[in-house]
């Protein structure tokens, strides 16, 4: 059968602190249970996610702004017409650029299996920055 999801209606964007650093909002569309979970992220400049990964992946659906998604074997760009898939189990972050905002959707299978916060030096070594902005 189906499953009509509505436009979220009379929620409110949450402020998460305890897997990001720096200015980040979000809205959950879809809660993880049976299926994929969906979310809307708003990141501001040097916003990021501390280093996670996925039981079952994660697509990243970027919709404005600049950003990058960092592993262990490099980064990639993030921008507007360019999703990025991270396959089931690979540690990642992703984040704003140092110089724009970054909103994008969020699909993923599995609860995430947070880890430490991306530090300044691997933020400024993986986006080629040495911008001490954006961190809480």
């Amino acid at each position: 059968m189906l499953e009509i999801i509505p436009a979220p209606d009379g929620h409110r964007s949450v402020a998460p602190t305890d897997s990001f650093t720096g200015e980040v909002w979000r809205d959950i569309v879809r809660a993880h249970g049976n299926g994929p979970a969906i979310g809307s992220l708003f990141f501001a400049p040097s916003a990021r996610t501390h280093w996670h990964a996925h039981e079952g992946g994660q697509l990243l659906i970027p919709l404005a702004g600049k950003g990058w998604v960092g592993g262990d074997d490099g980064v990639v760009h993030l921008a507007p017409g360019q999703m990025v898939w991270t396959p089931p189990g690979v540690r990642h972050w992703h984040g704003a650029s140092v110089d724009q905002y970054l909103v994008y959707t969020t699909v993923s299978w599995g609860k995430p299996n947070w880890e430490l916060p991306v530090s300044e030096q691997e933020y400024g070594l993986a986006t080629g920055s040495n911008s001490q902005q954006g961190s809480k």
